[in-house]
């Protein structure tokens, strides 16, 4: 008999239970990606995220052995206090017996109180996953091809192109106080990232917004690196990548963006270029850059093909429609 309880509190027995369910599921689905470790999982579980909040629960058998794990993520900001996003797996040992849909119920059950109108998550294509949310009423609204960057092979030429009236400026973690303003409407410009069909809403950016996501980062034990592209007071793009604690080999990029205003002048390769630049100088464990991008996103996909960005693998983003009262 499977049982499923929320956490209450997230201990360090349960993160380590957590991980070894996640890890066991991922060498099912994905054997080539590496897992997170328990540091990774630890701070996932306990820290807190950007304008949202955390939903957990486990599956046990009768003799107490963790076999399944569900997280529900709530957004809390205006622009989508809709949404909520759910992670889910099931120990290849104890599948198609009901566990992951029983931990769906929970999450659905949860997320319909709080008033929630979708609910996302992500599966590996051609993997369980697939099966599993169109069986369940999801439907497909986006999908990602994931990409691998060879740093040692990447073609960091663009680096070294004169951008006229055009400047970078990196950091690590926090943004510069002088530049927090500029930086907050840069951000904004993500708002117009190609998003298929999914209800995803909206992010509005602030000084002090850019400030917590780098906190909730820094508390991860994550190190976040940005290098932007100034003009005349203005920012007119940025890229920013992610080093997890732990993972030094590998990077994860986070958001490129362009602002409007500055778009058609190759200042997204640019500053990718020079981020691939600062990585072989400041960090040399990093070996790989992983990325994914809307497949409709045909001008990023362009950018990180001409870096040397090669295919990987593809995910799809499903959405539950729940009703509301």
């Amino acid at each position: 008999m499977i049982q499923i309880a929320p956490v209450l509190n997230v201990s360090t027995e349960i993160a380590v239970h957590w991980q070894a369910t996640v890890a066991a599921s991922l060498a099912g689905d994905l054997p080539d990606e590496a897992p997170p470790t328990a540091e990774q999982v630890q701070a996932q579980l306990c820290a807190a995220g950007l304008d949202s909040r955390r939903l957990f629960w486990l599956a046990t058998t009768a003799d107490g052995a963790v076999v399944g794990v569900a997280g529900l993520r709530l957004f809390t900001s205006a622009g989508q206090s809709h949404l909520a996003e759910l992670e889910l797996h099931v120990h290849p040992d104890h599948r198609r017996a009901g566990t992951g849909s029983r931990l769906l119920a929970a999450a659905t059950s949860a997320a319909q109180a709080e008033q929630r109108r979708s609910l996302l998550t992500l599966s590996a294509d051609g993997k369980p996953g697939d099966s599993f949310c169109t069986a369940r009423g999801f439907r497909r609204v986006l999908t990602l091809d994931h990409l691998l960057l060879n740093v040692a092979q990447a073609d960091d030429g663009e680096a070294d192109t004169d951008r006229s009236g055009y400047e970078l400026a990196s950091w690590t973690g926090t943004v510069p106080e002088e530049l927090a303003d500029a930086f907050a409407v840069a951000k904004n410009a993500m708002n117009d990232m190609p998003i298929g069909d999914m209800d995803y809403g909206s992010q509005s950016w602030t000084p002090d917004r850019v400030r917590a996501m780098a906190q909730v980062l820094a508390d991860r034990g994550d190190r976040l690196l940005t290098i932007a592209a100034l003009s005349k007071g203005e920012m007119a793009g940025f890229t920013e990548l992610v080093i997890r604690s732990g993972a030094d080999r590998r990077a994860v990029q986070y958001d490129t963006a362009v602002v409007p205003a500055h778009r058609g002048h190759g200042l997204g390769l640019w500053v990718k270029a020079a981020m691939v630049r600062r990585l072989r100088a400041e960090h040399p464990s990093v070996v790989e850059v992983e990325t994914d991008n809307a497949q409709d996103n045909t001008h990023m996909l362009a950018v990180n093909h001409q870096l040397g960005f090669r295919f990987h693998r593809r995910t799809h983003e499903y959405q539950l429609d729940l009703p509301t009262t």
